[in-house]
């Protein structure tokens, strides 16, 4: 709308009208005029509400309503209410008498609602228009002075005193205008002033203004052509000009409503009535109700609401049947009476999103507005709720509600509560509608985490790989979201010796426990700490569990021979007796693994030679013993190599080769044996071997000599024909001699550990020393020792050998003595 200076004291009149205020009902009301500029301050609601302005931002202060916030705006840092949105009141009420918009301003901390309303004035911003875009109007010339003829009404989208108030008829000599303004509206008619002649005028030009009663007034035109008809004197009269009637909003469609009658004195069809409706384009609520035209019976033929219309008027017609049709008009005015047949509305106005469930009695959850379309009695609700929750709903006013925490609220319990809230009003029967809201309630860290047990055993094996997951620990929070977070974490301990934080760690997120360091089970088998989970929360809780870590054996470590047996030392001897017996004691192999269980169990067999047929080996306690009698046919020597194995998976193992040479005739007295020793004397058969041995040995010695004298006066080079024998030791520990063209015996004493080798060219060596003989093949031969009675007797021993192998004359001789070392090549004639 323009502003012009016509309208220039309106305007004055409507920004005084804006700052306005009133208390209805102990609820503030603002009135404001429509089309207002943006901006245009309303009110100032903290002043009006005893608002702190300083707290407006921080508590949220802002306006809640539906779609009405869209017209206004709050300022947060004064409180003054302002015009947002230019406001059209025929748009929001339309015909309305009175347009409230209800509004609610709400803040937080606490939270709180405030309620008040802002009254649209009609502003004159809409002209008077005419349905039609002119009218036609056939007036018989024989109507009578006087005679009314309805026009046209006009429709202003304005109310009050800016609606249509009056029109004006164009200057005319025949009619005048009749304004009627009793009813709801203000009606014309066209009153005849003077009898017509249609042989001097046929056809009338008049125009027809509505003028509404704004300031400056509004105005519109409608051009009417009246055509001037002939005959037909009497016009139908109605009995009544006002008909009355109380209806029931639910009464049927086909439900006889009133009989309006008119009488024409007219005879024939100048006589004959038809009824119809005079309609308009905003006369809507008409298209409820139809009228006979030949009886005039209006009926129900739409659905009745007495919430959108509590009063119908109808104007009705009759018209007679002439050749120029002459009518009379009436007025039916249809009260509609309320029934309850509306159930009431719950809507939430606003609701928190979630409740802490440590929120004390009385904190305000949500405001709830319930609104029941039909009046009286019919239009009271009573509000409950329904099921059995720690809420409960109290009127704040009028059809205004609070929904309150009523007592203690446990979200490990219950994470959300559906609160049914039913809504019943006072009609006859009663009608009811019901509502779930759903309250969230929020976690407060009041769980620790729990462990499933509060000591966990871990079994894990030893050598297991550097920084591999040994074990997933997991803890449970009853709590939510961060209180639920858990973190995981090592507790030092000072008091033990072992350093715990070396050997694991354990991931903080996920609880996995990681080895820092390959354990070994021979080194520790078992420890133990503690692990501390921790939630997040504020203040945080926590909760401890002992962790039990056992190592698990795993074969890793081989048999280990003890002594005086060695599984890289040279080889190792055993002499026996030529009449050793089936199961005569050999030696006893003894070994120890570091590894526990069966990965320590040892079991003992002879791996070399296969097929052995003369000895056998405990499997579990190692001992080697005959399994017969010798025979002529036996070898002297027996390399056995023993195989020592664990029962692990896979299997260890580890080896040790024993030389048993096999003598005619042994008195076992070595250390190693441990075997104890006989100082009785010696036997008479004894006896006589000794004096035999004794005079070969003095034979031997001399011939030893002048073997020597020869030798001693030969050149380097005739002495270096003889190719001298070489003594090779082998890497399982045994000796060989390498000229392959002869045959040496390879004798070691037991009495010593500082033996020297000596090779002797005769076939007499010293006496009790213990011989092995060594072919070009390196294969053992045969070795037998002799006692010698000065050993036993305290003295120097002697050490004397008898060697019986190979071809005669080729013999070779190892002598072992205490400090002494010879190395003799055989007699020439031996060569």
């Amino acid at each position: 709308m323009a502003l012009t200076p016509g309208n220039g004291c309106h305007l004055w009149i409507f920004f005084a009208f804006a700052y306005l205020w009133s208390i209805a009902f102990g609820q503030i009301a603002y009135t404001l005029s429509e089309e207002t500029n943006p901006g245009t301050t309303v009110g100032n609601l903290a002043k009006d509400f005893n608002l702190d302005i300083g707290d407006l931002e921080r508590r949220g202060f802002q306006i809640v309503s539906g779609a009405n916030t869209r017209y206004f705006n709050v300022n947060v840092k004064t409180g003054i209410l302002s015009v947002r949105e230019r406001i059209d009141r025929e748009q929001l009420c339309g015909s309305s008498g009175k347009c409230a918009l209800p509004l609610e301003a709400i803040v937080n901390s606490p939270l709180n609602i405030y309620r008040f309303e802002v009254n649209v004035l009609d502003i004159n911003d809409n002209d008077p228009t005419f349905s039609m875009s002119d009218s036609v109007l056939n007036i018989s010339e024989s109507s009578f002075v006087n005679e009314r003829f309805p026009l046209p009404i006009a429709h202003d989208r304005d109310i009050g005193s800016n609606s249509v108030k009056s029109y004006r008829l164009s200057p005319n000599e025949y009619f005048s205008l009749d304004v009627q303004s009793g009813g709801e509206r203000v009606t014309t008619e066209l009153v005849l002033r003077k009898a017509l002649d249609r042989e001097t005028q046929a056809v009338i030009q008049l125009s027809l203004t509505a003028v509404d009663g704004g300031k400056p007034p509004r105005s519109e035109t409608l051009p009417i052509r009246i055509n001037v008809g002939d005959v037909n004197d009497n016009i139908p009269v109605f009995s009544k000009s006002l008909y009355k009637i109380r209806m029931p909003e639910n009464a049927a469609p086909g439900t006889s409503v009133i009989t309006v009658s008119a009488t024409d004195v007219d005879e024939g069809q100048n006589g004959d009535i038809v009824y119809t409706f005079l309609t308009h384009e905003n006369d809507k609520e008409t298209g409820d109700f139809s009228i006979n035209s030949e009886t005039g019976v209006i009926t129900v033929s739409g659905d009745l609401d007495y919430e959108k219309n509590s009063a119908v008027e109808i104007r009705v017609q009759a018209k007679d049947k002439g050749h120029s049709p002459r009518a009379a008009h009436c007025k039916v005015l249809i009260e509609i009476s309320d029934v309850n047949d509306n159930i009431p509305k719950i809507s939430v106005t606003s609701l928190v999103n979630t409740v802490k469930e440590d929120a004390p009695v009385d904190t305000i959850v949500g405001m709830i507005t319930v609104l029941d379309d039909d009046s009286g009695k019919n239009g009271e609700v009573r509000v409950k709720i329904q099921n059995n929750v720690p809420f409960v709903i109290k009127n704040s006013y009028k059809n205004y509600y609070s929904l309150l925490v009523n007592g203690p609220l446990d979200r490990e319990k219950a994470i959300a509560y559906n609160v049914t809230i039913t809504a019943i009003d006072e009609g006859t029967p009663p009608l009811s509608s019901t509502s779930v809201i759903t309250v969230r309630v929020s976690d407060v860290n009041d769980n620790a985490p729990q462990f499933p047990d509060p000591v966990i055993n871990i079994y894990m094996r030893e050598n297991s790989q550097v920084g591999g997951v040994i074990y997933t620990v997991s803890a449970f929070d009853a709590d939510s979201d961060v209180n639920a977070k858990i973190s995981y974490s090592l507790l030092e301990d000072s008091s033990k010796a072992l350093p715990v934080m070396s050997m694991i760690n354990v991931n903080a997120d996920s609880g996995d426990i990681y080895a820092l360091q390959s354990l070994n089970y021979e080194e520790i088998k078992m420890f133990h700490f503690k692990i501390q989970a921790k939630d997040s929360g504020d203040p945080p809780l926590s909760s401890n569990a002992t962790v039990h870590v056992f190592i698990l054996d795993e074969n890793d470590n081989s048999p280990r021979v003890l002594p005086p047996y060695s599984e890289h030392g040279p080889v190792n001897s055993e002499n026996i007796p030529y009449s050793a017996e089936a199961g005569y004691f050999v030696a006893k192999i003894r070994a120890v693994d570091a590894d526990s269980g069966y990965n320590a169990l040892l079991s003992y067999h002879i791996s070399e030679p296969k097929g052995n047929n003369l000895f056998r080996i405990g499997t579990s306690n190692g001992e080697i013993r005959t399994k017969r009698r010798m025979s002529d046919n036996d070898l002297k020597t027996h390399p056995l190599i023993i195989l020592i194995s664990d029962n692990g998976e896979p299997s260890l193992s580890a080896t040790v080769s024993i030389e048993v040479v096999v003598m005619e005739s042994i008195e076992l007295q070595t250390k190693l044996r441990h075997s104890p020793m006989k100082d009785d004397s010696f036997s008479d058969l004894n006896m006589y071997l000794l004096v035999a041995i004794a005079s070969v040995s003095v034979i031997f010695l001399l011939s030893l000599i002048s073997l020597i004298a020869v030798k001693c006066h030969r050149t380097d080079s005739s002495f270096n024909s003889y190719s001298a024998p070489v003594i090779t030791t082998h890497p399982d520990g045994s000796w060989s001699y390498s000229k392959s063209t002869q045959q040496y015996d390879v004798c070691f004493s037991s009495d010593t550990l500082k033996s020297d080798v000596v090779v002797f060219p005769t076939p007499f060596p010293p006496a009790d020393a213990e011989l092995i003989s060594i072919n070009e093949g390196d294969t053992f031969v045969r070795t037998q020792t002799l006692p010698n009675k000065e050993k036993a007797s305290g003295g120097r021993p002697m050490l004397r050998q008898r060697c019986l192998s190979g071809p005669l004359g080729q013999l070779g001789f190892v002598f072992i003595t205490g400090k002494k070392k010879f190395i003799c090549p055989p007699a020439p004639d031996m060569v």
